[in-house]
């Protein structure tokens, strides 16, 4: 593949989880105000973790999702690049269940499909391209947790998120 290509291909990558984060951060306006009023657990980071980690693990899954697209482009990797995909918009979606909307049930939800995508994602990319696999081990690990403070903050906020 000439280096052009690989080049182009790594930056519509980055572009797409750019693009998906947008829609997330769409909802997220003013969610700096809604995250304070919510109780949480003793557990939970700063809310100013949450912008470095998200960064890492985006560029981590643009990596991984680059690498995969490298064996052979969308004709040949259609199954593991469609659930990267999808679970960009699934992630994508959680902003706005949880901050936009306010629905803990439906965003906890979403979160545990998150987490089964990414298990899946992570297989497929595994089995093309090991390191690409790898690399989505993070993102797993960031999302086990969230899961977890997303239940935990549902539980604790039956009022603000019905």
């Amino acid at each position: 593949m000439p280096d052009l290509k690989r080049t182009a291909g790594l930056i519509g990558w980055l572009l797409l989880s750019f693009a998906a984060a947008a829609i997330g951060a769409m909802a997220s306006v003013q969610a700096a105000a809604f995250y304070r009023r919510l109780a949480q657990p003793w557990w939970a980071p700063p809310a100013s973790v949450f912008g470095p980690v998200w960064s890492l693990l985006y560029v981590l899954m643009d990596i991984a999702a680059w690498l995969v697209w490298r064996e052979g482009g969308w004709q040949r990797r259609r199954g593991a690049l469609a659930l990267f995909v999808l679970q960009l918009a699934v992630n994508a979606l959680w902003s706005w269940l949880f901050f936009g909307w306010h629905r803990g049930a439906l965003a906890f939800a979403d979160i545990v499909s998150l987490w089964l995508l990414i298990v899946a994602t992570a297989i497929g990319f595994w089995r093309v391209r090991p390191l690409a696999g790898a690399l989505l081990l993070p993102y797993l690990d960031w999302v086990s947790f969230a899961v977890a403070l997303n239940c935990a903050v549902w539980l604790l906020n039956p009022l603000l998120l019905g």
